[in-house]
């Protein structure tokens, strides 16, 4: 097993990805990784770990702000798209970057190939809630769906709750805006009926109030609205931490209570953390493939690489293909 590890994605690369790889190596002795970059860039820590690490040189970014699939066909020589090629070549057996979220999807939708039957693959995400995960997407791969392309969503997300989380009857909720059937666009009705139709462990429709509660373990959505609600989560506990901080350092009584809470605190900032998660797997490609937030620190890299490293040992996307074809 191999990963290949793009080098120069993210905010803050390519020494926060660098130290991320140092600490994935550490974590799991078996990890074989192969860093895509410049050659300079990549030379001393393949030297560190010359039975463990590779490189594969390259001369080309794509940056965050580039047309993701313009850039994909212009840039073959970057560390995105020949990260994708190895995995598309047999060379590795995943892929994981901190980079163009856009490129990323574009360069391993063309490269390693969509699994056989998928129309669409879906970027998902992992939400914590009181039990456990629930498994969330599309966050912004298909802006505008179709019933059919959710239903694949759907079977996609459920064969993940099952290889990587070990949930044996995952219930699945499709997103709306109230629990009847008679509820929300036509499109989300017609989702709806295929759903009851088709779709074994279907729940039925999941309102926002809903995706932290647990009582659904896969929630799907379009692309457009799963991206909406992942940003204000995101938004919603990054100033709720603020909020207590700010609180807690007001005055010298609340500054006792937050050392007595200090515990209780970090606990729950590591929960919510999507540090956590390491990463958004992109369902549906011949391949693992993970793409991390961009302002991934060396923990979140870690945890990207060794989630993608969890996704070939539960052979995900021949669990999705057998899903997809059932």
């Amino acid at each position: 097993m191999k990963i290949v590890v793009d080098v120069m994605g993210g905010d803050d690369a390519p020494q926060v990805v660098l130290d991320g790889v140092g600490m994935a190596l550490a974590a799991d002795p078996d990890l074989q990784l192969i860093l895509t970059g410049p050659a300079a860039v990549t030379a001393n820590l393949v030297a560190k770990y010359p039975e463990r690490l590779s490189a594969r040189a390259t001369t080309e970014v794509i940056a965050m702000d580039e047309h993701p699939a313009e850039a994909v066909r212009a840039k073959k020589d970057s560390s995105i798209v020949v990260g994708c090629q190895l995995v598309a070549n047999g060379q590795a057996s995943g892929f994981f970057s901190a980079g163009s979220t856009g490129a990323v999807m574009a360069a391993a939708t063309l490269y390693m190939g969509r699994i056989k039957g998928i129309i669409r693959p879906m970027i998902a995400t992992l939400f914590p809630t009181r039990q456990s995960y629930v498994v969330f997407g599309d966050i912004g791969a298909n802006a505008d769906v179709k019933p059919e392309y959710l239903l694949q969503f759907a079977l996609m997300g459920r064969a993940y709750a099952q290889a990587m989380l070990g949930v044996e009857q995952p219930r699945i909720g499709l997103l709306n805006i109230g629990s009847e059937a008679s509820k929300g666009s036509e499109m989300a009705q017609q989702a709806y009926q295929l759903f009851s139709e088709n779709l074994d462990g279907f729940a039925g429709n999941a309102e926002g109030n809903d995706i932290l509660t647990g009582h659904f373990d896969v929630i799907v959505t379009d692309g457009f609205t799963g991206n909406v609600v992942l940003k204000t989560t995101e938004g919603t506990v990054s100033m709720l931490f603020s909020e207590l901080k700010q609180t807690f350092m007001s005055s010298l009584p609340r500054k006792l209570a937050a050392a007595v809470l200090k515990h209780g605190l970090r606990q729950m900032m590591q929960r919510l953390s999507p540090e956590n998660v390491g990463g958004a797997p992109l369902l549906g490609v011949r391949g693992a493939c993970i793409i991390g937030h961009g302002s991934s620190t060396p923990t979140a890299i870690m945890n990207g690489i060794q989630v993608t490293a969890q996704m070939i040992r539960a052979e995900l996307p021949e669990v999705i293909a057998q899903a997809v074809l059932a």
